[in-house]
């Protein structure tokens, strides 16, 4: 978290404890009795972090393999083409507007697609392919949008109350 509170994103045990150690970030939460041991030191596990200071997340750009991941969740982990539905390791990015011609790859021109529909469609757009999209794809915001927030909440029930969803009793 920021250190307004406000959800930014989601770091590993190690980079979690290695920030409270340095004080770049406070510990909110424990992870229930789980310790991490060295010759001298024990160490809680936090579940939750806030930075000590404010990072300014308008700036930051997205990384390329957090974009992926925003894109699908973005597409509610679902097929654009078809509707099946997947995870982030069965889905594919697919460029509406193939890079060959001309298209770009950023979150406008990108969708979730199952492996089957991206090869169908080959590079052809929808309308040549004859296969419509479901939704048409938007800009990715920055912070955490609404569905990866419920994607935490589901994963990480501790994490709610951080979260700042509306209705906080349901997630799906």
């Amino acid at each position: 978290m920021n250190a307004s509170y406000e959800a930014l994103g989601t770091v590993d045990v190690a980079r979690a404890v290695c920030l409270v150690w340095k004080r770049t970030a406070q510990m909110v939460e424990k992870d229930g009795a789980r310790v991490l041991r060295s010759q001298h030191y024990v160490f809680e596990v936090p579940s939750v972090v806030r930075l000590v200071e404010y990072v300014d997340i308008r700036r930051r750009r997205n990384e390329s393999g957090k974009q992926r991941l925003r894109i699908i969740m973005r597409d509610k982990m679902k097929c654009q083409y078809c509707g099946v539905r997947g995870t982030q390791f069965d889905l594919t990015l697919d460029h509406i507007m193939p890079r060959s011609r001309g298209g770009r790859s950023d979150a406008e021109n990108l969708c979730a697609a199952c492996k089957q529909c991206n090869q169908r469609k080959g590079d052809r757009t929808p309308d040549e392919a004859r296969m419509p999209l479901l939704a048409s794809p938007s800009a990715l915001r920055y912070g955490l949008d609404k569905a990866m927030l419920r994607h935490y909440a589901e994963s990480r029930p501790e994490w709610l109350p951080y979260l700042f969803l509306a209705d906080k009793t349901e997630v799906a």
